[in-house]
């Protein structure tokens, strides 16, 4: 039987997620990250709401949240994990 390696995550992507499951009504959450194109580095953070959360004020909040680790050569996009 063979198994696949699990990737760790870096200690920026671990604080990510923890960042954004602390976010009243993050019922789910996934962040990726590419490489640098164009001179950007590229993040994508997307949540799954809680029944009682409001989709777009969640994404607002989780927005807020991540701000502090923003740094000038990244792209960030915020959306919502299907259900």
């Amino acid at each position: 039987m063979t198994t696949t390696p699990q990737t760790e995550l870096s200690p920026r992507m671990r604080r990510m997620l923890e960042i954004v499951y602390a976010v009243d009504g993050v019922a789910g959450a996934r962040v990726w990250q590419w490489p640098a194109e164009n001179g950007l580095k590229r993040i994508a953070v997307a949540v799954r709401p809680s029944p009682r959360a409001s989709p777009q004020e969640l994404l607002q909040r989780v927005e807020a949240a991540v701000s502090g680790l923003r740094e000038p050569d990244e792209s960030w996009e915020f959306g919502l994990l299907e259900t």
